[in-house]
């Protein structure tokens, strides 16, 4: 048996030892090295040439942001970040400069969240033979900049809507795991100002970095961009980011759309893509539709298959385009996919659909 070969880069000594002690269970898993910082990470790179990385970014001498660019630039391999909650706004940084995942730190307390931990690590790790290093090297390679016209100033929510105002207004609903987070900001932040529809994400994500991701994507994006929270109304011209360790589902009251939380009930992903399609398909029906984009396994296939029952439209990620082609494929194994697109060409879909109900 081909082990994974992984190099683990932390300058906590209980961070590695955690690390370590976690894979070790892992019969197809070998940590065949460990560094206190980047520099010693890079000497290890060279040396024992792993098959993939855990790397903390907050470190002394050469951080983990210097590390990724370096790695980057030179010889990319899947990269893990593991971060505190306290430094998630980092995270997103570093999924930006091509790191594939992220995870937070281990914690020092026995018990479910360090087993759920565990099991995240492991399934990540086991992901790296899929991981599309050509996608993120695509993305982050640097590009003639463009003269950037000024952003459109953030188009207000509309506080209630009238029966007859409702029927022009339409559902995105987003569904995405691994390489993620860089596939839905590009979406986001490239939609055209205006359109009819209130978009609802569901990211795979755990708590405590959903917040700092809600308040990037709203920094950037010409529709106000916020965490979920329970009771919520669900507006148009206005985004919803799933909190971690938390699904959310949308709950039709009279004429109204609310957004509900619950916590993880038999869903083998959190928060859960299919959740979120299939109660947008009984909320809106014709009038949604759902985007399946990067991430490994099969969240979101149910969902998929409900929407289209409904009479909405799916549009999945290209395979060229993910980090991770397990979901668009399992979505497009069920035969309901109306179009298979490039990350890049979404937004312009998207925006069509918005304006007529149909993709063209």
């Amino acid at each position: 048996m081909n082990k994974i070969r992984v190099l683990v880069i932390d300058d906590s000594a209980f961070n590695r030892k955690a690390i370590r002690e976690m894979l070790a269970g892992a019969n197809d898993i070998e940590v065949v090295g460990m560094a206190g910082n980047g520099e010693e990470g890079l000497t290890q790179l060279r040396k024992l040439k792993p098959n993939l990385v855990t790397l903390d970014l907050e470190m002394p001498g050469m951080d983990g942001f210097t590390f990724l660019r370096i790695v980057m630039n030179q010889s990319p391999l899947p990269i893990l970040v593991v971060s505190s909650r306290a430094g998630a706004e980092s995270v997103f940084q570093a999924l930006e400069l091509g790191a594939v995942d992220f995870l937070p730190k281990p914690t020092r307390a026995i018990g479910p969240e360090l087993y759920n931990l565990r099991d995240d690590l492991i399934r990540k790790i086991r992901a790296a033979k899929e991981f599309r290093l050509e996608s993120i090297k695509e993305r982050i390679l640097p590009k003639p900049r463009p003269e950037i016209p000024r952003a459109p100033a953030p188009v207000k929510p509309i506080a209630k809507l009238e029966p007859e105002e409702l029927k022009g207004f339409r559902l995105l609903v987003i569904g995405a795991s691994t390489g993620g987070p860089a596939a839905i900001s590009q979406i986001l932040t490239t939609l055209r100002p205006g359109l009819p529809i209130a978009i609802a994400v569901s990211q795979h994500m755990p708590p405590g970095f959903t917040r700092a991701f809600a308040e990037r994507l709203d920094r950037f994006s010409a529709y106000p961009i916020k965490e979920a929270e329970d009771g919520d109304p669900f507006l148009p011209q206005q985004g919803y980011i799933s909190p971690g360790g938390k699904n959310l589902y949308l709950d039709r009251r009279g004429q109204d759309l609310v957004l509900k939380l619950s916590g993880r009930g038999r869903e083998k992903y959190i928060p859960s893509v299919n959740m979120l399609f299939e109660s947008a398909a009984e909320a809106a029906g014709k009038n949604c539709l759902g985007v399946i984009l990067t991430g490994m396994g099969n969240d979101g296939r149910d969902g998929v298959i409900q929407i289209k029952k409904k009479g909405g439209v799916i549009i999945a990620q290209s395979e060229h385009s993910s980090v991770v082609f397990g979901m668009p494929r399992e979505a497009i194994e069920t035969g309901r996919v109306d179009m298979i697109l490039p990350i890049e060409q979404i937004p312009h879909y998207i925006g069509n659909w918005a304006k007529t109900g149909e993709l063209e």
